[in-house]
């Protein structure tokens, strides 16, 4: 238990993350409902010290990415007797070096941090089944104390309002161009250029990446910066496709958002995409332009998927399936 009594009477958890983003947010809501919840952000070195004692005075730690925050936060655990758990996403146990991209690209002491919290957690949670055999295969782990715990979405925040329109859009919070070949917006941009009558929007980008995206973009194509949530449902509402066309994810959050919102999901046969889309959707080879303008196509023509879309992620990705678990997992621990 931890070094200093709650008044509460609840188990404390100190979550530890570099970016209080919707997903880290939401689980910190759900943790909140159940725990005494400590936000720890991890920014700089001077942070190891609120990570220590974040960790002395909480009885689990609960890491989003397996970062070197997590190292510590695992570290720090095991020292003085405490639990953790790491949430893995996707780009932490990823290798890709054709791309540069993945934790498993970057500099040795990045990767060892890495591999010492997936061993050494004592529950490490992935979105989606792929990334364990990512984490197994990068990390040389047995995977023994991996455990699959999908996010969740909420249905009531996240639906269809009014007439749709002839709109084909994707989500890439993006920096780089690699970012940008990895989630297939350049892909996204190609199509675009082989349907000049149909409205597509790239929400997201920003820096390098949005300038590299102007300079190729047909007249047919907006590109907004990051918005907020509440923004961003409004662009869900209104298009008709959503389009995930990435090499590489774990359970992408806004295809997820917007398969509740009923758009129609067009994406490649990729790990959590799959997950995601099931039986519900259009597939598309990585990368083929052409075929991405044709499944767009048939999509924008299907408005009976995208209500089936909302109906899948309802069925498998509620948000009290995660809240179920989480409470679960942590309770678990001891």
């Amino acid at each position: 238990m931890s070094d200093r009594p709650n008044e509460s009477g609840k188990r404390s958890v100190a979550l530890v993350y570099y970016s209080f983003s919707s997903f880290v947010r939401q689980d910190y809501e759900i943790l909140s409902n159940h725990f005494d919840v400590r936000r720890v952000r991890y920014s700089s070195l001077k942070d190891v010290v609120s990570i220590l004692e974040a960790v002395l005075r909480s009885d689990v730690t609960f890491s989003w990415f397996a970062g070197g925050h997590a190292f510590l936060a695992v570290l720090f655990s095991k020292i003085f007797g405490k639990k953790s758990v790491v949430v893995v996403g996707g780009y932490d146990v990823a290798y890709v070096p054709q791309m540069d991209y993945g934790l498993f690209t970057e500099g040795w002491h990045k990767k060892a941090m890495t591999k010492f919290a997936l061993r050494h957690a004592d529950r490490v949670l992935v979105v989606d089944p792929s990334l364990k055999d990512d984490a197994k295969r990068n990390a040389g782990i047995s995977g023994e104390n991996i455990e699959y715990l999908p996010t969740g979405y909420d249905h009531l925040k996240f639906k269809s309002c009014g007439e749709k329109e002839d709109i084909a859009m994707t989500v890439c919070v993006a920096d780089s161009w690699s970012r940008i070949k990895i989630k297939g917006v350049d892909t996204f941009v190609k199509a675009a250029m082989r349907m000049p009558d149909i409205k597509f929007l790239v929400v997201g980008l920003r820096g390098e990446s949005l300038d590299m995206i102007q300079k190729i973009a047909p007249s047919n194509i907006e590109l907004i910066g990051p918005v907020s949530q509440e923004e961003l449902i409004s662009y869900y509402q209104k298009a008709k496709v959503y389009c995930q066309l990435s090499m590489r994810e774990g359970l992408p959050n806004a295809l997820c958002e917007a398969m509740l919102c009923e758009c129609t999901p067009v994406g490649t046969e990729c790990c959590g995409i799959t997950s995601a889309i099931g039986d519900c959707g259009f597939y598309v080879p990585y990368g083929e332009a052409d075929a991405t303008a044709e499944a767009i196509r048939k999509a924008l023509s299907s408005p009976d998927v995208g209500k089936r879309a909302r109906k899948r992620i309802i069925g498998l990705f509620a948000l009290s399936r995660r809240e179920n678990g989480l409470e679960q997992i942590l309770n678990e621990l001891g």
